[in-house]
């Protein structure tokens, strides 16, 4: 028979979790409940890493976490200091004893592991201190507490060319520790504040929801307010803990949280150790690439499934000011559904940098779905790299961020569709066998090829590796799209230019090179499928696209409006654009991907048929370009969000 437990401020240690005698940690409650048990959380401040002991059956039969309703319930990695002593000069310092972390002291513990590239010659620590929820910096000596404009390395070598910090001023504000066996030793500039007065708080714990073994399944996270973890750099060929995670398990669903200040990610459905833990950086033998394919093959035996992995939930979620990651995953993440979420100022505050950076950073998305989602103020949207098959990013909303959606190394068959990107550099494709489906593209498409990093492909809907190959670049479909372009910018499709314009043109290009194997298929482009776009102020069109709507010297005035919690486009649109019709595509007319021999179909193996847009209006019949069928000619401004 389920339980039902009840946690609360006002309980003690040892009551039995009734609504009359609550628990008084999350944690009591994590360690007796079984499948089918409700764990009801009240209102309060809950500074503690809850570790499930235990996960639920299947989806009839989940272990679930929820914030009682109407109430405000806040988990925390962090601890308030107020024992600080002023140094004079606005800095303080504070004597904290060494137990507090558990094991973990992210005071001593560095941000390192695999493609992390900045900051060169020093380290920062996973360590933090927050003035009324403002996270500081870490400065690189005592020194640069005592005087923080000598800290300009920040902003000099990261912000001037890729994006600026959410707020420079934070800057002033920073810290530094010092640790020996007993004790770790902050200083701290709070300028004019006095840190005993004002919230002051240290984090201290590495994850505030996250089991600590591997396959605690079908757990219900819903409801809460955390933040403050500690938890480390989450590359693909590393463990991934986050604030928040499931850590190699199936089935979690993560809703209706708002999540922030994770040190590194927020949500993980990444991966976990025993497949490889950083060995680029620390056996220093092999690159990174070799690693992460080796990770591959190794988790795979060790039960990388659908039976086993994945298929998690996550949505209607809030995710802010993060230094690495909104979400992030690799291998864990198959067969799971992303919507809804709220994501922004993902890795803006550039203490450190690399090459894992996104407000979603997948790998081995196999069949997941990301759509409904409002991601902006990033470094980078998302990012899919390796083994994007059977994905499909749509209706989702980009905008502010450095770049829109990064596409690396997969061969498809993965869909992009009715989504709008706004940034100047929007999209990067290195990779082959996608489609590009009524979207609103108002910057440049960067096509490369990958011919050094052979990547693995699966059966439809399946872990299984059936072969891996180099990315040649191409065999893309590109349809209903609108590109909008500037007088700077490279936007549109013409850097197809080149490729062939069917599978049937393609493999007459190649047997016409006959004798040959492998090095004739590398002396002809892929063919690409492109038709029924529209091009306008300044986006310009594949060359051997046969239908399409240009107008290179039109003035769309594309921008995207806040208003509050509700988001507008604003985009003109020229005249004889109504009239430029076509009716939806699908299973149907998209066609194969040539290397993985499969179809476009939603994950159950069925067909797909795009036929409602991104504010879910029926677009059965015929309907115009870009991702919304009320567009018009003449000005458009329509609510995408809110």
């Amino acid at each position: 028979m389920a339980n039902e437990y009840h946690v609360s401020k006002n309980g003690a240690a040892g009551n039995p979790g009734t609504k009359e005698t609550p628990f008084l940690t999350i944690n009591e409650a994590a360690q007796v409940a079984i499948a089918g048990d409700t764990i009801i959380v009240h209102e309060g401040e809950y500074r503690e890493w809850v570790n499930p002991k235990e996960g639920g059956l299947s989806n009839a039969r989940r272990i679930t976490y929820m914030a009682a309703e109407g109430e405000r319930v806040v988990i925390k990695g962090s601890e308030r200091v107020s024992n600080w002593a002023s140094e004079g000069g606005g800095v303080w310092k504070a004597v904290v004893p060494n137990a507090i972390f558990c094991g973990w002291n992210p005071y001593a513990e560095i941000v390192i592991g695999d493609w992390m590239i900045f900051p060169v010659g020093r380290h920062v620590h996973l360590g933090d201190v927050y003035l009324n929820g403002m996270s500081f910096y870490e400065a690189e000596n005592l020194e640069a507490v005592k005087n923080p404009s000598v800290r300009n390395e920040i902003l000099d070598n990261w912000t001037k060319t890729i994006v600026p910090v959410k707020n420079p001023l934070q800057t002033k504000y920073v810290w530094f520790a010092e640790v020996n066996a007993e004790n770790t030793v902050i200083y701290a500039n709070f300028h004019e504040a006095d840190p005993n007065k004002e919230l002051t708080e240290i984090n201290v714990r590495k994850c505030c929801f996250y089991p600590e073994k591997t396959g605690v399944n079908y757990i219900t996270v819903q409801g809460f307010e955390m933040a403050h973890s500690a938890n480390p750099w989450a590359p693909p060929t590393g463990d991934q803990p986050g604030l928040l995670g499931a850590h190699w398990s199936k089935g979690w669903i993560i809703e209706n949280n708002i999540i922030h200040d994770a040190k590194c990610s927020a949500i993980s459905i990444g991966k976990e150790y025993s497949s490889g833990d950083n060995y680029r950086t620390f056996r220093k033998d092999k690159p990174g690439y070799q690693y992460q394919l080796e990770s591959v093959f190794t988790a795979a035996k060790s039960g990388w499934s659908k039976e086993k992995i994945g298929s998690h939930v996550i949505r209607n979620n809030v995710i802010y000011d993060c230094g690495q990651n909104g979400i992030v995953g690799h291998l864990g993440c198959v067969f799971s559904e992303i919507y809804n979420n709220h994501i922004y100022n993902i890795a803006l505050k550039r203490e450190f940098y690399g090459h894992e950076i996104a407000g979603i950073k997948l790998h081995a998305a196999i069949d997941v779905q990301i759509h409904n989602n409002r991601i902006h103020g990033c470094s980078l949207g998302l990012w899919l790299d390796w083994q994007a098959q059977g994905t499909r990013v749509s209706k989702n909303i980009f905008y502010n961020n450095c770049r829109d959606l990064f596409i690396e190394v997969s061969h498809g068959p993965f869909l992009v569709d009715h989504n709008i990107f706004t940034a100047k550099y929007a999209i990067d494709n290195h990779a082959q066998g996608s489609a590009w489906v009524h979207n609103l593209v108002g910057g440049e498409m960067v096509l490369r090829k990958m011919l050094n990093r052979a990547t693995p492909y699966h059966a439809p809907h399946s872990t299984d590796v059936t072969g891996y190959a180099m990315v040649y670049g191409g065999d893309d479909r590109l349809y209903q799209n609108i590109f909008v372009g500037s007088k700077t910018d490279k936007a549109g499709t013409a850097g197809y230019d080149g490729c062939t314009a069917s599978l049937e043109e393609y493999m007459a290009s190649v047997e016409a090179l006959v004798p040959g194997d492998l090095e004739i298929f590398e002396k002809v482009e892929q063919p690409v499928y492109v038709n029924n776009n529209v091009y306008i102020s300044g986006a310009k069109a594949f060359a051997r696209e046969e239908t399409k709507l240009e107008n290179s010297g039109f003035d769309a005035g594309y921008s995207i409006e806040e208003n509050g919690d509700e988001v507008y486009l604003n985009i003109s649109l020229p005249q004889d654009f109504e009239s430029f019709t076509s009716v939806p595509h699908g299973t149907k007319t998209l066609g194969r991907v040539r290397i993985v021999d499969a179809d476009f179909e939603n994950p159950n193996g069925s067909d797909l048929l795009l036929d409602s847009d991104l504010l879910d209006a029926d677009t059965a019949g015929k309907t115009v370009p870009g991702p919304l069928s009320c567009l018009k000619a003449g000005k458009n401004r329509i609510k995408v969000w809110g």
